[in-house]
């Protein structure tokens, strides 16, 4: 059997699934976080259901995030490898929107419209939504679909980073970051961005550059609180 054709099997994608989630609950159980700001979820709670945007690479610890309390959702591609994070993310506790949130010219056909309809649905229903911001391929440059997502929904959106002082890194288009356990690490969030819903394509752009911005710097906050080196630093 070819290794695509094992990887795409759906009991070696349960089974990796399964491994991942019980993997990061041990990063999650024997690393010692902190807030940033201290008063994360007195600042966070107010504004739900929210919004909760962050970069590729930076996605795997993500559903630690939510509390006993929230409901929550995140955005997975559509790929084989996005099948075994869907797995991973609902065995945490996490549903699933299966999808890209890149509003490209591939939109349509990587399930972009119907995403974002479940995304809009996801966030009227009153859970939380937790997409990357950046577009497939193009790291660190956010894209316009999660500012569209907070102007249809009135919902704003939370610039997010989180980061652990031990960690593997990957020379990937993302570099991509796995957590390691027995360190500390931090969770980092920004002021909610409230998108106007009367919103015209230049008000738009400027709400992407403002993410993006925003992003880099908890991003930055992040890795300095754990002593370590941003992927793209």
């Amino acid at each position: 059997m070819r290794l695509r054709d094992l990887t795409s099997a759906p009991r070696f994608q349960r089974a990796a699934g399964i491994l991942a989630a019980e993997y990061l609950r041990l990063v999650w159980s024997t690393n010692r976080f902190s807030y940033d700001p201290p008063d994360f979820y007195e600042r966070f709670d107010p504004h739900l259901p929210a919004i909760i945007a962050f970069w590729h690479g930076q996605h795997f610890m993500v559903p630690f995030l939510k509390r006993d309390y929230h409901r929550a959702k995140v955005l997975i591609s559509r790929h084989r490898d996005g099948e075994i994070n869907a797995i991973a993310a609902e065995r945490l506790g996490i549903g699933t929107v299966r999808g890209s949130g890149d509003h490209g010219v591939e939109f349509q056909r990587k399930g972009g419209v119907t995403a974002f309809k479940s995304m809009l649905q996801t966030l009227a229903e009153g859970s939380n939504m937790a997409t990357t911001a950046d577009v497939p391929k193009v790291s660190r440059v956010a894209g316009r679909g999660v500012i569209m997502l907070a102007r249809e929904s009135g919902r704003p959106i939370f610039p997010f980073a989180l980061a652990t002082s031990r960690f593997k890194r990957f020379n990937n288009w993302d570099r991509s970051v796995i957590s390691l356990p027995f360190g500390r690490g931090v969770m980092v969030a920004s002021d909610p961005i409230y998108v106007p819903r009367d919103a015209d394509d230049a008000t738009v752009e400027a709400y992407r550059a403002r993410l993006e911005v925003e992003l880099k710097e908890v991003t930055r906050r992040a890795y300095a609180t754990v002593g370590a080196k941003d992927s793209h630093g």
